[in-house]
Order: structure tokens, then C-alpha cells, then sequence
């Protein structure tokens, strides 16, 4: 046995090895004939044209104003204390339910304006705020 000696020579192989290149594109050739034909089999429909716009229903506001005798006033017209409950009550039924202001005198006592949150809380309004004037 010889140690100097090799069955093969020691060059470098200066030449890219193209099979496994070929074997790569042609099996992606062979996946692409296969799916495109079925990415544009389709059935032609004419489908129709409609508009799909959502309607905007605005529940109405109502304004409870309560003046410096402590008088109620629904949206400016004056309402005794027994018929207050009533008119919550018809309005808490609405759907969608209205939004509830109130607007307090600032000369009035608090005890008012907390009757009418509370008759409007037990009607079942769900909506309930509060008007002010700014500051200047």
C-alpha cells in the first residue's frame, strides 16, 4: 500500500453540479401546470349590485330643566310632579331609548333635581346627564 498514491486526483471541482438544479425546476414546473388550471376554474356568476349603508337611528333627547322654584319643565313645557313619572315611564319604553338632560337652576335646592333623577331611574331611563353653563 502506497501512501503517496490516490485512485483519484486532488483537483478542485471548478464546475457547479446542475442535476439537483434541474430536479428543483422541474418539479416546481410540474406543481405549477397542475395548480394554476384550478386556480381559474371558476363558475361566472353575475351577482347583484346592492347598497349595504347601515341606518343610523339617533335616539331623540329630552330636556328636563328644573327652574329656581324648583318647577319642572319638559322640554319647555311645564310639567307638575305627578305627571313626571308618567312621561319617564313612556319614554323609557321607546326603543331606542332616549338620552335624558337635565338641566338644574343653580338657585335651586339639590333635593329637585335628585327627585327627578330618581323618578327617572326608577322609570328605567338609562341615559341620564347633566347641562351646564361654562365658566367666561
Amino acid at each position: 500500500m502506497a501512501f503517496g498514491t490516490q485512485d483519484e486526483p486532488d483537483e478542485v471541482m471548478n464546475e457547479i453540479n446542475m442535476t439537483p438544479l434541474v430536479d428543483v425546476m422541474l418539479v416546481l414546473l410540474i406543481i405549477f401546470i397542475i395548480t394554476v388550471p384550478v386556480m381559474k376554474h371558476a363558475v361566472n356568476v353575475d351577482l347583484p349590485r346592492a347598497t349595504n349603508q347601515a341606518q343610523e337611528v339617533k335616539p331623540q333627547t329630552i330636556r328636563l330643566s328644573v327652574d329656581a322654584q324648583g318647577s319642572y319643565y319638559w322640554n319647555e313645557a311645564r310639567v307638575d310632579d305627578a305627571s313626571l313619572p308618567a312621561l319617564l315611564e313612556a319614554e323609557a319604553a321607546k326603543n331606542p331609548q332616549p338620552d335624558l338632560h337635565i338641566r338644574g337652576d343653580k338657585d335651586v335646592r339639590y333635593e329637585r333635581v335628585a327627585q327627578a333623577m330618581a323618578a327617572a331611574q326608577r322609570a328605567g331611563i338609562k341615559k341620564i346627564g347633566f347641562i351646564t353653563e361654562p365658566k367666561n
